[in-house]
C-alpha cells in the first residue's frame, strides 16, 4: 500500500470514530444505554464471525492472555461504552470532543505509570493543555446551566463520564501493547467484541424486556447499524491497515480529527452551538494533542481505537 492511501485510511479512522461518538446522542434518545450497548456489540458479532476463528499458527491462548482479554474488553468495551453513552446524553456533542482530545496525554500518562514509559516533557505540556480545556469546559458548562437554554440539567456529570471513558481508553491502549504480541488485530477485536456482549448481556436484556422496538423509526436502525460497524469492524480495520505502512509514532497525529470530527457533527448534524469559550477549551484541547501526538524516535505513540 502506497503511503497517501495508508494516510487516508488513519484519517479515516479517526474521523469516523469523532463521528459515531457524536451520533450516539440521538441514539441514547431513544434506546437505553445498556440495550444499546448490547445492540453494538451483537450487530458488530454478527459482521465478523470470521475473525473468531483461531489461526493455524497461533499458540494456545495462556492463562495471562485469556485475562488479559477479559479486562481489555471490561475496560475499553464494557465501562467505555457505558460511560460514554451515559456522559453523551448527559452533556453535548462539542464538549464530548473536547474531552476526548485528552486520550492521547492519557494513554503517554498511564502507561508510563504502568508500563514504566518515559514520559517526554512535551507529554506534561499536553496533560497541562487537556486540563486547561477540560477547565475551560466546565466553566461553560456552569454558566450554561444558568441559562434556560441549556438542554442538560447535569451537563457536569456528563462531562465526569466522558472523562473516566478517557481513563478506560487509556486502559484499553496499554492493555492492548501487552496483548498484540500475541495476538492478531482481527483476533483481538473479534473477542473482546465478544466478551463485551456477554458482559453487557445481563443488562442488555433486561432492558430488552421492557423496551416497545415498534416505537423506533428506520432511519435510528440505520443509525444504530452505522455506530455498531463503526465502533467495532471499520475504525480497527482502517487504523490497523494504515498502521502496516505508516510508523505508529506518525500516525498518532491523526488522532487530532477524533475532537474535531465530534465537534462538526455536533454543530453542523445535532444544531449543537459552539460557543467562544467551548471553542478556546477545544484548540487548548486539541494543541495537546498535538504535543502528545509529535513523532518521538525513543518512545513511540500507539493509539489503538474503542
Amino acid at each position: 500500500m502506497n503511503r497517501v492511501l495508508a494516510y487516508c485510511c488513519l484519517a479515516l479512522s479517526m474521523s469516523v470514530v469523532g463521528t459515531y461518538i457524536a451520533l450516539t446522542k440521538p441514539l441514547t434518545a431513544v434506546f437505553p444505554v445498556f440495550l444499546l450497548g448490547w445492540l453494538r456489540f451483537g450487530i458488530a458479532g454478527l459482521a465478523m464471525p470470521h475473525w473468531l476463528k483461531k489461526p493455524t499458527d497461533e499458540a494456545p491462548l495462556s492463562t495471562q492472555t485469556r485475562t488479559l482479554l477479559f479486562m481489555e474488553s471490561f475496560f475499553g468495551n464494557f465501562l467505555f461504552s457505558v460511560c460514554m453513552l451515559f456522559g453523551v446524553s448527559m452533556t453535548n456533542a462539542v464538549s464530548a470532543g473536547v474531552i476526548m482530545a485528552a486520550i492521547p496525554a492519557a494513554i503517554a500518562l498511564m502507561s508510563w505509570a504502568l508500563l514504566g514509559e518515559r514520559i517526554a516533557p512535551r507529554i506534561w505540556g499536553a496533560l497541562v493543555c487537556a486540563l486547561g480545556g477540560i477547565s475551560l469546559l466546565a466553566l461553560s458548562s456552569m454558566h450554561d446551566t444558568a441559562h434556560p437554554t441549556n438542554t442538560s440539567a447535569r451537563p457536569w456529570l456528563g462531562n465526569v463520564l466522558i472523562c473516566c471513558a478517557v481513563v478506560c481508553e487509556a486502559s484499553y491502549a496499554v492493555i492492548g501493547k501487552k496483548l498484540t504480541a500475541a495476538l492478531s488485530p482481527r483476533r483481538i477485536s473479534s473477542l473482546i467484541n465478544l466478551w463485551g456482549f456477554i458482559l453487557m448481556t445481563p443488562f442488555g436484556l433486561y432492558s430488552a424486556l421492557h423496551f416497545d422496538f415498534s416505537t423506533v423509526h428506520s432511519g435510528i436502525w440505520m443509525l444504530l447499524l452505522f455506530y455498531s460497524l463503526a465502533a467495532s469492524v471499520w475504525t480497527v480495520w482502517l487504523w490497523m491497515t494504515g498502521l502496516q505502512t505508516i510508523p505508529a509514532n506518525q500516525a498518532g497525529v491523526f488522532s487530532v480529527l477524533l475532537p474535531v470530527a465530534t465537534t462538526l457533527v455536533g454543530v453542523l448534524a445535532l444544531g449543537e452551538t459552539l460557543t467562544s469559550m467551548r471553542a478556546l477549551a477545544l484548540g487548548i484541547a486539541l494543541l495537546g494533542v498535538v504535543l502528545a501526538t509529535m513523532p518521538d524516535r525513543n518512545a513511540p505513540t500507539i493509539l489503538p481505537v474503542t
